[in-house]
C-alpha cells in the first residue's frame, strides 16, 4: 500500500492507552478507551480489499495475509504480500514480430494496356507518315486539338481559369497547317493571330479574371500547337518521314530507357519535389538508350547523317524529353492531378504522351537543320 495514502505521520497515543503495550498492533479495547481518547484519534482510511488472484475472496489465508500488511510508516514488513501490486515493474518485452514479407516492386501502370495502346498509336502514325504526308499533318492537328481540350478543361476544373477553347482549337489547327505549308514564318504568323483571337474572344465575357484567362490561353497556344508545328516543318524535307520517325523513336526510346532503368535500379531521386518517381539512374538510362538509338538512326535513316551526330542528337533528346516531362509534372502538381486525361488506357491523356514530345520537336528540327540541312 502506498504510504502517501496515510496522510500525516501518526502521533504518540494515536490508538489510546492499551494494556498490551506498544508491541501489539491492535486497536484499544475495554474501559481504558473513553470518549476523550476517541476525540484524539482518527479512523483509518478504508482500503478496498483486493481479491487474491486465482482464489476465493473469503479465503482465510488471504485474510491473514492482508492483516500482516504494515499499519504504520515505520513498520517494515519482513515478507512482502504475494497479493500486493508489484512496484516499479518493468514492462514485458514485446514478442518478436515476424518480418514483413518483401513486396514485389510495382511498375506503377497497366503495362498490358500501355503496350497495346502504344503499338496501336505507332501503327497509325507510321502508316500515315509514309503513305500520305498530308494525312500525318491531320493526325498532328487532331492530337493538338485534343491536347488543348484536356489542358483547358483541367485549368477550368482545378483553378477556375477559363481559357477560351474555340479560338485555341481553330488557331492551333491552323498553326500546324501554316507550319507545314509556309515553314517557320507561317507558324509565327499563325501563333500571333491565335493569341489575338484569344484576347478578342475573352472580351465577350465579364472582365473579372480577364488577364488570368488570356494569359493561360496564350500559354496554351504556345505550349501545345506552336511547339507541335516543328514536327510538321520536319516533314517538309525530302527525307521528312525519316526525320519525323527518328524524332519519335528517340523520344520513345529515351522515355523507355528512363522508365526501365529507373524502375529496376533507381535509388536517387532526380527532382523529388516535382516528380518523385524520376531518378538519376533513370536519367542515365534515358541518355544511354537515346544516344545509342540516335547513332543508329542518323547512320542508317538520315541522308548525309553520321553516327557521331546521332550521339549528340540522342543526348539532346534525352535532356529535352526529361525537361518536358518535368515541366508537365510541375503543371499537374500545381493542378493537383495525376493525369491530364483518361483517353489512353495505361497512358492517361493525350497531353500525358505529348509532354516529352512537344519540347523535343524544336530541338530535333534545329539539330537536323544544322547537321544535314533543311531540304
Amino acid at each position: 500500500m502506498n504510504d502517501s495514502s496515510w496522510g500525516a505521520p501518526p502521533q504518540a497515543g494515536y490508538w489510546g492507552p492499551t494494556e498490551q503495550g506498544p508491541g501489539q498492533r491492535v486497536g484499544p479495547a475495554g474501559p481504558a478507551y473513553d470518549a476523550h481518547d476517541a476525540q484524539q484519534t482518527r479512523p483509518m482510511p478504508i482500503v478496498p480489499e483486493v481479491p487474491a488472484p486465482g482464489g476465493d475472496q473469503d479465503d482465510d489465508r488471504g485474510v491473514a495475509a492482508r492483516r500482516r500488511g504494515p499499519l504504520f510508516r515505520d513498520e517494515t514488513p519482513q515478507v512482502p504480500s504475494p497479493w500486493a501490486a508489484p512496484q516499479n515493474t518493468e514492462p514485458m518485452p514485446d514478442a518478436p514480430q515476424p518480418a514483413p514479407a518483401p513486396q514485389k516492386k510495382s511498375a506503377g501502370r497497366d503495362l498490358g494496356a500501355a503496350i497495346g495502346v502504344g503499338v496501336g498509336l505507332g501503327v497509325v502514325i507510321v502508316a500515315s507518315l509514309f503513305i500520305v504526308k498530308a494525312v500525318f499533318v491531320g493526325v498532328i492537328a487532331v492530337a493538338v486539338v485534343v491536347g488543348l481540350w484536356e489542358l483547358t478543361k483541367r485549368l477550368e476544373e482545378r483553378k477556375g481559369i477559363n481559357a477560351p477553347l474555340v479560338p485555341l482549337a481553330v488557331g492551333g489547327a491552323a498553326m500546324i497547317v501554316a507550319g507545314y505549308v509556309r515553314g517557320a514564318e507561317g507558324a509565327w504568323v499563325a501563333m500571333a493571330l491565335t493569341a489575338l483571337a484569344v484576347l478578342v474572344w475573352r472580351m465577350t465575357e465579364p472582365p473579372d479574371g480577364y488577364l488570368r484567362d488570356v494569359t493561360a490561353g496564350v500559354f496554351a497556344a504556345f505550349y501545345v500547337p506552336f511547339l507541335a508545328t516543328f514536327v510538321a516543318m520536319m516533314l517538309t524535307a525530302d527525307d521528312g518521314p525519316q526525320r519525323v520517325l527518328t524524332f519519335l523513336l528517340l523520344t520513345v526510346v529515351s522515355d523507355t530507357g528512363a522508365y526501365a532503368i529507373g524502375w529496376r535500379f533507381g535509388r536517387h531521386k532526380l527532382a523529388p519535389r516535382i516528380s518523385p518517381g524520376k531518378t538519376r539512374e533513370g536519367l542515365i538510362g534515358a541518355v544511354t538508350f537515346a544516344m545509342g538509338a540516335g547513332a543508329l538512326c542518323m547512320q542508317f535513316l538520315i541522308d548525309g547523317g553520321s553516327w557521331w551526330q546521332g550521339l549528340l542528337l540522342g543526348l539532346a533528346v534525352a535532356a529535352s524529353a526529361t525537361l518536358g516531362d518535368l515541366g508537365e509534372s510541375m503543371i499537374k502538381r500545381d493542378l493537383g492531378i495525376k493525369d491530364m486525361g483518361t483517353l489512353l488506357p495505361g497512358h492517361g491523356g493525350i497531353m500525358d504522351r505529348l509532354d516529352s514530345l512537344l519540347p523535343t520537336a524544336p530541338v530535333v528540327w534545329l539539330l537536323m537543320v544544322i547537321f544535314v540541312g533543311s531540304a
